[in-house]
């Protein structure tokens, strides 16, 4: 009798158990989804760079992640407001809830995945160096004393740090990709590392930089893109699943063929 008793007393310790760690499970999850239909809109924290997001001749607002976030918002039934963040504040940013989501070519990390709540990857990157056009191919193979810039908190950054390629350059961190073209457009740096993105629509004839090209190197480790979110949020698997319906129905590759970018989706 007593074993029957202790058999009972032990099945009902265990089903209290789960019952807390259930509890315990759902308390963890962020209920953004409800924060953005109060407020009416998905605050999207990025920075300026083509062909993502840039101000066009119109001084509108434009890019594959401006159009591709106006595409996910109309299916949330919100409206995208775009806010420009410093881009190696984006984190603290997003934590204290200046803004709902980190949506600006962001390279998909571990250290990203274990601090943040990432969708799944929607597009392809690597980075590149970009130097005067004239000059590229004495870089190819050794950047000894390069004057190199690449943005604050960037994979590029990361590169240029921990790459043992630029271990004989000298590193100076900047603001924005953009600002980094610009550094060398100035002849005050001699290669800005940039998302090969970046590369497509922002260097090259026909640009505000049409002196520079990407340096024909070595390929440095391939990266993908993904719109973070905070730790636990609700809103990541409701966006991933409107990513995906996009790209059935053709939405996604359509905006992407607009930026010259169809080649990198990885969501088809």
């Amino acid at each position: 009798m007593m074993k029957k008793f202790l058999a009972l007393a032990l099945v009902a310790v265990l089903a209290l158990s789960m019952v807390a760690c259930t509890q315990q499970a759902s308390t963890n999850v962020v209920d953004d989804l409800a924060l953005i239909q109060e407020n009416g809109k998905l605050v999207i924290g990025m920075t300026l760079f083509a062909p993502m997001d840039y101000y066009n001749d119109s001084n509108e607002l434009t890019g594959f992640e401006v159009d591709f976030g106006k595409a996910v918002c109309e299916k949330l039934g919100v409206d995208a407001e775009f806010v420009e963040i410093n881009w190696d504040a984006k984190e603290t940013e997003l934590n204290a809830k200046n803004i709902d989501c980190i949506w600006n070519g962001m390279t998909i990390t571990e250290e990203r995945k274990a601090n943040m709540s990432i969708s799944i990857p929607y597009l392809s990157n690597k980075q590149v160096m970009v130097a005067k056009a004239d000059k590229a191919a004495s870089y190819v193979t050794d950047v000894t004393g390069a004057k190199v810039v690449a943005e604050l908190g960037s994979a590029g950054e990361e590169l240029a740090t921990d790459n043992e390629f630029f271990k004989a350059a000298a590193f100076t961190g900047v603001d924005s990709m953009a600002k980094a073209l610009m550094e060398v457009e100035a002849g005050t740096a001699d290669i800005a590392i940039v998302d090969y993105v970046t590369s497509i629509g922002s260097i090259g004839n026909g640009t505000d930089f049409k002196d520079l090209a990407v340096v024909e190197a070595e390929d440095f480790n391939l990266e993908e893109y993904g719109i973070a979110f905070r730790k636990d949020s609700n809103l990541t698997e409701k966006v991933n699943a409107i990513v995906e319906e996009l790209a059935k129905d053709g939405t996604l590759a359509k905006i992407a063929a607009e930026y010259k970018l169809e080649d990198l989706l990885l969501v088809k």
